[in-house]
């Protein structure tokens, strides 16, 4: 796969000079073209030590306009990063739409050097190598154009560069001890890289292999490559754009068929006397266990969906009523902001995930997309259905980090929602939360239903399970909430 990088590529330095102007005023005048589209590029630059990769960063930095862009570059992660989601560090950093975003040291590069230091077995590497499919597989659904360039070294040509920084006073920082290590098992991790590139590369996302031998070739080739790929994504785009997409086969279910929501017990209650009895109980067990998992730095993310006026507000604060307010954030989600908007739809809540030992309350979330932006048309058919995927890939990799995950859906029936939003009316520092967005949203209560339905059987899971909370009676469905939650800790604690 490296044998053609391994050809000793060279570019004299008049004809670099001739081509260079006429290549920065094309990427240029590209870039400038794509600030107005609603896709965005990244591009990874990889390689083995000393193959230019910081060259040629320097020159696409020079070459391209610095408002438009970003460079990224990874080495260990923090102890920030460490508590997080492996992929949290790269979510928080993506590119907005009509933007670049350029990686050095991207999610490839911890799976490849734990394979070459035998951190991980080849069962776990090709496990890694699955998960990052995924991630550029949502990317490039989204629009986003990945360009993935690595640049290589023949063995004797990384020694021989190597020893060249090392012996010229300006460069020889360059040489660490890591490097002169990678070098002694540069077998190793050419094999592994290999099996990386091959896994990885594909007709939507492939590797390009450049030759890192001479960096006027390589800095021309990358640029050349960068050029080429926007262009033909830009063209696709527009082709896209005016050709109508085809109806995916319905995924609501439709029809008489049974719902999950008719199976709840709306009747289920607590007297006041009964219900400050439990409060007491389980608030207590709550702050207890929820301390536990802080200095066991165990992170939980409750998620809180349901129908307007369920209720979902009320049970937050009689959980948080429980918490250290130094160890929590409650996330409201409306309408997204304009920052908001180019980007990912699952962006704005990869950014808040807690740190270790912490939770994130998420007042409605990234289902969302598979409710209100589905049942308004607000995403296309393509977007919403595949979101029930993405949706599971995302909080898998949650769970897969340690994070507590409890979902609840706060289900009331129409005649409940409507007494609520009269009683709303009534009381001053209420009204606000009454809108006549939510009298309309009445008359699609039947298509709310079979999108919530379709929400629980596509993205429940045994490691993350829906709790489906009876809510006619609040003081009931506050118990149910807190309880539901200490039990989640329980498990984990235990």
């Amino acid at each position: 796969m490296f044998e053609i990088a391994e050809l000793g590529h060279k570019v004299c330095k008049a004809d670099y000079n001739e081509k260079v102007p006429a290549l920065r005023t094309q990427l240029l005048t590209l870039q400038q073209q794509l600030n107005t589209y609603d896709f965005s590029v990244i591009i990874l630059i990889s390689g083995v030590d000393g193959g230019g990769k910081g060259e040629v960063i320097n020159l696409l930095n020079e070459w391209l306009d610095p408002r438009y862009m970003r460079t990224n570059a990874y080495d260990s992660p923090s102890d920030e990063e460490l508590e997080r989601p492996k992929f949290w560090r790269f979510w928080r950093t993506m590119p907005a739409k009509g933007t670049i975003g350029i990686y050095v040291g991207s999610w490839y590069s911890t799976p490849i050097a734990q394979r070459v230091h035998d951190d991980t077995k080849d069962p776990d590497l090709q496990l890694q190598l699955t998960q990052i499919k995924q991630l550029e597989q949502e990317l490039a659904d989204d629009g986003t154009l990945i360009i993935k360039c690595w640049l290589h070294l023949k063995k004797e040509q990384q020694k021989k560069r190597l020893k060249q920084l090392e012996k010229n006073p300006e460069t020889t920082w360059q040489v660490t001890d890591r490097d002169k290590k990678h070098l002694k098992m540069y077998d190793t991790f050419a094999s592994v890289a290999e099996t990386v590139l091959k896994e990885t590369s594909n007709v939507q996302n492939p590797w390009r292999i450049i030759d890192g031998s001479d960096i006027r070739y390589s800095s021309l080739t990358v640029g050349q490559h960068i050029l080429d790929k926007i262009t033909v994504h830009i063209a696709s785009h527009d082709i896209r754009k005016n050709t109508p997409a085809p109806l995916l086969p319905p995924q609501i279910i439709h029809g008489n068929q049974p719902q999950i929501l008719d199976s709840l017990d709306l009747s289920l209650e607590l007297d006041k006397k009964e219900y400050n009895e439990q409060l007491n109980l389980y608030q207590g067990k709550l702050n207890k266990m929820a301390r536990h998992a802080h200095e066991k730095k165990i992170s939980s993310v409750l998620v809180f969906e349901g129908w307007d006026a369920g209720g979902k507000g009320g049970a937050i604060r009689r959980l948080t009523h429980a918490l250290d307010a130094r160890n929590y954030q409650v996330i409201p989600i409306a309408a997204p902001t304009d920052e908001e908007r180019v980007q990912h739809y699952l962006w704005r809540f990869w950014r808040h995930m807690p740190r270790a030992g912490r939770v994130t309350i998420y007042d409605r979330s990234w289902y969302g997309r598979v409710l209100v932006e589905c049942v308004e048309g607000f995403a296309s058919q393509q977007e919403w259905t595949r979101a029930y995927s993405e949706i599971a890939n995302f909080e898998e990799a949650l769970v897969d980090h340690g994070i507590v995950l409890v979902k609840f859906w706060l289900h009331i029936d129409p005649n409940e929602q409507l007494r609520r939003f009269k009683e709303r009316e009534q009381i001053s520092y209420k009204q606000h939360k009454i809108t006549e967005e939510d009298y309309r949203n009445r008359d699609k209560w039947a298509e709310y239903s079979l999108a919530v339905n379709d929400m629980v059987a596509y993205t429940s899971s045994q490691t993350t399970p829906w709790t489906l909370v009876e809510a006619n009676n609040k003081r009931y469905a506050r118990i149910k909430v807190i309880k539901t939650y200490c039990e989640a800790l329980e498990k984990v604690l235990d």
